[in-house]
């Protein structure tokens, strides 16, 4: 007798390379290990998802967990139960803590904090200075590395490179594909008085689209320079997404879900700093060109950018007022909503936090529902109806900018190689949360 599964997901729409359909799957020792009609064959565990959609689980490459040093906003453990809560299986987080993530020391301090206190998986960013250039090649490979990530433009926390000769350099000694934060400090510094005093609505007219065109126009020169792959985070303008149509050989794109939901002025009215973020949400215009972008398939992947802070650090008037807002855990939500209402597929959504993630980052094991590969799954019911409230919220912070914003398909379970760790709204039993792998990191 064939040996038993240890657990069937019986009866669910699955939806993966072979496009969408009622399938059932075993998994075994943490793999899937077969796809087909499975009722006869023998498991420990059988559940039944008749009714709901089955995807690859989902890989959130831009998230802030804060830790160490910033732990009053978010850790890994909170900030991992919101992306279970949420449906997602991997993250990749971001180097700005205190100390911020530079050296490989302080790369396995990160590993070994979350090995097995994250509920999901994990991989981490290592930031790129002018101090740390020689050692990138290094960085690049270690265990839970991700890449490397630059700040061009301030942000939160202390990276940042803003000259040309740093970012030649930089980008001449990456061999993966590193990511970005892409905005112009001089015209920042320059336009710091167009902030007006209490009015985040002139977030967007300071952090204009053409701070952004500018810096993403340079990272793209020097790619092309030097023939490395790069990652341009957050894409918030018209303009960018047009310059970035014709330079996709070596410039990948992420765009966020609160670009493509939020829209300037009526977010400022209603959330106030709540909405304030590094690249800011603009106007509708902008908002409808990323959406052409996700179309015409310049958008390579969808990132949350979870950035949290507490309610008294975004209740600071403007500009004093923090940048950045949670989005771990409603990236899933809120962009089901967006396929019922038509502006994307489910397959196309599959495509942005799966495969996508898997292709551009070289992930090994994961981003598709096939045997052999780990079994992570996103389970959706589609026809869902919930809202978004605060209370929902598993991060620290405890906010969300969709607060009683209702919206129509949820994530009802998360599976995290093999085992697991969200069912109906509960998490459940230990953290199991191990480093992503990767191909050319070969760990």
């Amino acid at each position: 007798m064939a040996d038993a599964f240890d657990v069937v997901y019986s009866g669910g729409t699955v939806v993966n390379h072979d496009g969408e359909g009622v399938r059932d799957i075993g998994i075994r020792s943490g793999r899937i290990a077969a796809i087909g009609s499975l009722s006869a064959a023998p498991a420990a565990e059988t559940v039944d998802v008749r009714g709901l959609h089955v995807l690859p689980g989902v890989i959130d490459s831009q998230v802030h967990f804060r830790e160490p040093g910033l732990d009053h906003k978010e850790d890994l453990e909170t900030g991992s139960r919101g992306a279970v809560m949420g449906g997602v299986t991997a993250v990749f987080e971001m180097p700005n803590t205190k100390p911020l993530t530079t050296t490989a020391e302080r790369l396995a301090d990160k590993v070994a904090r979350a090995r097995h206190r994250m509920f999901c998986d994990f991989a981490f960013y290592v930031g790129g200075t002018r101090e740390n250039i020689g050692d990138i090649a290094t960085l690049e490979r270690l265990e839970g590395s991700a890449g490397i990530k630059v700040f061009m433009g301030s942000s939160t926390g202390d990276l940042l490179v803003d000259d040309a000769e740093h970012l030649d350099r930089i980008i001449a000694a990456i061999s993966r594909r590193a990511a970005f934060h892409a905005e112009d400090e001089a015209r920042l510094i320059a336009r710091q008085g167009e902030r007006i005093p209490g009015d985040p609505a002139s977030h967007p007219v300071w952090r204009d689209e053409t701070a952004a065109l500018l810096a993403t126009t340079l990272l793209a020169e020097l790619a092309e320079k030097h023939r490395r792959r790069v990652h341009v985070l957050h894409i918030s303008s018209a303009a960018e997404m047009r310059f970035l149509a014709d330079h996709k050989r070596w410039v990948s794109v992420e765009v966020t879900p609160h670009h493509l939901t939020l829209a300037a002025p009526d977010c400022y009215e209603r959330l106030g700093t709540y909405a304030q973020m590094n690249p800011p949400v603009r106007d509708a215009a902008h908002r409808d060109a990323i959406w052409q972008g996700v179309a015409s398939g310049v958008v390579d992947v969808l990132g949350s950018d979870h950035a949290p802070h507490t309610r008294e650090e975004k209740d600071h008037a403007y500009p004093a007022s923090h940048s950045g807002m949670t989005g771990v855990q409603t990236l899933v939500p809120i962009m089901l909503d967006h396929v019922n209402a038509g502006r994307l597929s489910l397959q196309r959504f599959v495509d942005l936090t799966s495969h996508g993630p898997q292709r551009l980052f070289g992930i090994a094991d994961k981003g598709r529902i096939a045997v052999g590969y780990d079994a992570d799954l996103t389970i959706v019911d589609m026809k869902r109806r919930e809202t978004i409230t605060n209370a929902w919220i598993e991060s620290r912070s405890g906010w969300t900018p969709y607060d009683g914003q209702s919206v129509t398909g949820w994530p009802v379970g998360t599976v995290v190689r093999g085992r697991r760790v969200m069912w109906q709204g509960e998490i459940l039993g230990s953290a199991p949360g191990e480093p992503v792998r990767f191909l050319e990191a070969g760990v």
